[in-house]
């Protein structure tokens, strides 16, 4: 067995200060989190501040430093006090503002996850004081808490907070002086993100009071955002791009059981804050503004054609048609006739010529989806129409001219399907000019609150259904679920629940997954150990690991070490975390050593 790497756990030092370490003002005067539905909780809740702090140690022989299975790193306050004027200098304040009010967001969200995972059953209360250790054990903030309720009737959450020493204002200050707007802006997003995963749906935090803006202390605000007034000017910093909807993320509750007359389809608004999602939106913001033909990548329900058409609308064709083709909905057959258009006679049942697709989105943008399922005559033609912007029709002699912006999207892998023969090379390389790969949900975790909040209400309005929101086991639930239909299935999930919650009601666990769908039990059987960090099963246990028996063959402990690791991750279908319970170890670890051994 290798050299076990040293940890160094915050846990003791918080118990050598008597546990005053990231503490906030409030929790050191006596005082408690109160209003929330669940009731009142002191500082010494669970999760307490020496579980918070074991979550965070370091591994200085191969360099790492974790808070929980979070890889983290130390910053030193002057390194990002210095990138920010640089980006406020090069960027302008607006844009600089939303790039730290993102990242805020990330972080947050982040932790809110690790608070949910290590903590299923901690109510909303604990959770939420949760947020402010994690923030001041970070280095970030000394949070005071000085009122904060959510109501789980309603789904509504306010709450004020006080901010000491912050890390932001004291490079702020050093750099800018004191000013008339306020700076924290990496902790606003911190904390929209926190509470609005934490709770399942948005959020919104305001800092009413700053020191860069002279003021003693930092005095910030937390509500619903359908509580705001003008919430879409908080989530334009929370947006890369303007093109993202900021109006989707929440409508107002006195509109919530209003049938419109008309209304847009949830499908049509651009919701996200993930690093994954502003990627790619960066990528689109690009390449929309050029006539380059582009090819989405991704699983099925990742939003292809939603991405598809806001590249047309953001781009110089926006005034032309767009035409959507499914190629997998259309016969093999009838293929070459719909793309390119037919000739009177061509065939029998051809009494009359039409244009096709191509000429159709003439000037426009042409989107094919499924590209895949093309057949080789139609891959050739598409082909020679992308090199020469000509077309011919089905039994016609003579090319017809059309420009035409071609932008593809695959759920398989061309590279692969090139490889097999079942996909023309030539054409790959003539669709590959801009791939953009949009991520699974699962992989971007950030935005599932927000889009929970954005199809509940919309989904409110169109069926009339005055549902408040949901559970903390629906949210728990759906935070954790790995979404094999992606957005396209959160949001079938949300309607139906929607539709089966009791009228001024909140949904639930039972009236999300009704249509088969299998969720990880272990989202409602975890519980922590007592005075330890691991978690274990208390329900449903899995299968025990069958420990290898003695051999007589010389066997390293490097060897062993790997087998059982092996067996371990085979019996838990390779779920790390399940791993790493049955060998009675922290996922971090046994995640390290499986990377060592090329197992993951």
């Amino acid at each position: 067995m290798p050299k076990p790497i040293s940890r160094i756990s915050l846990a003791d030092v918080v118990r050598a200060t008597g546990g005053m370490l990231g503490a906030s003002q409030s929790e050191s005067n006596g005082k408690t989190l109160g209003g929330f539905a669940s009731g009142q909780v002191s500082g010494d809740a669970h999760p307490n501040l020496v579980d918070i702090s074991e979550c965070l140690y370091f591994s200085p022989g191969d360099g790492r430093i974790w808070l929980q299975d979070q890889r983290v790193v130390l910053l030193h306050t002057e390194a990002l006090g210095s990138m920010r004027r640089e980006m406020v200098d090069s960027l302008g304040i607006k844009q600089a503002r939303g790039l730290f009010t993102r990242a805020g967001y990330v972080s947050g969200a982040r932790d809110a996850q690790l608070v949910r995972k290590q903590w299923p059953d901690a109510d909303p209360s604990a959770s939420a004081i949760a947020g402010t250790r994690l923030h001041a054990l970070e280095g970030m903030v000394q949070v005071e808490v000085v009122h904060a309720a959510y109501d789980a009737n309603t789904g509504n959450y306010e709450g004020e907070f006080l901010w000491h020493n912050s890390s932001e204002d004291d490079e702020h200050i050093a750099a800018y002086g004191v000013g008339g707007s306020a700076a924290c802006w990496m902790q606003v997003g911190y904390a929209t993100g926190y509470v609005s995963t934490l709770f399942g749906r948005l959020i919104v935090f305001r800092e009413l009071q700053c020191r860069s803006m002279g003021d003693v202390h930092c005095r910030v605000v937390g509500k619903s955002a359908n509580q705001w007034e003008g919430v879409e000017e908080d989530m334009r910093y929370l947006n890369a791009h303007e093109f993202v909807d900021a109006a989707a993320y929440d409508r107002g509750d006195e509109q919530a059981a209003e049938l419109p007359a008309a209304d847009r389809v949830a499908g049509n608004a651009m919701v996200g804050a993930s690093s994954a999602f502003k990627a790619a939106c960066q990528q689109l913001s690009r390449v929309a503004r050029t006539s380059a033909t582009v090819l989405f990548t991704g699983e099925s329900g990742v939003g292809k054609e939603k991405f598809a058409s806001m590249l047309h609308q953001i781009s110089p064709r926006k005034n032309q048609p767009f035409i959507a083709v499914n190629c997998a909905a259309i016969p093999e057959s009838l293929i070459e006739s719909e793309l390119f258009g037919v000739e009177r006679g061509a065939f029998t049942g051809a009494t009359m010529s039409r244009p096709g697709r191509f000429e159709r989105a003439h000037g426009g943008t042409l989107f094919l989806d499924e590209i895949a399922t093309l057949s080789f005559v139609a891959q050739g033609k598409l082909l020679r129409a992308l090199q020469e912007g000509q077309i011919e029709r089905v039994g016609g002699t003579r090319s017809i001219a059309v420009d035409v912006r071609v932008v593809a999207a695959t759920n398989e892998a061309l590279r692969d399907a090139v490889q097999k023969g079942a996909f023309r090379e030539d054409l790959f390389y003539r669709l590959n000019v801009v791939p953009i790969h949009l991520p699974p949900l699962r992989e971007r975790r950030d935005d599932i609150p927000l889009l929970m909040n954005h199809f509940v209400h919309h989904y409110r309005r169109k069926h009339g259904c005055d549902v408040k929101g949901f559970t903390q086991a629906a949210v728990r639930h759906l935070v954790n679920y790995d979404f094999p239909g992606n957005i396209r299935e959160l949001q079938n999930l949300v309607e139906r629940a929607v539709i089966l919650a009791d009228a001024g009601g909140l949904i639930d666990v039972h009236h999300l997954f009704t249509g088969g769908e299998v969720h990880r039990a272990e989202v409602l059987t975890l519980r922590p150990t007592p005075n330890s960090g691991v978690l274990n099963l208390s329900g449903k246990t899995a299968a025990p690991v069958e420990v290898p028996p003695p051999v007589r063959s010389a066997m390293t402990l490097e060897q062993t070490e790997q087998s059982l690791l092996q067996k371990a991750i085979a019996a838990s279908g390779g779920n790390l975390s399940a791993a790493a319970r049955l060998l009675n170890t922290s996922r971090a670890k046994l995640a390290y050593r499986a990377r060592k051994h090329g197992l993951v």
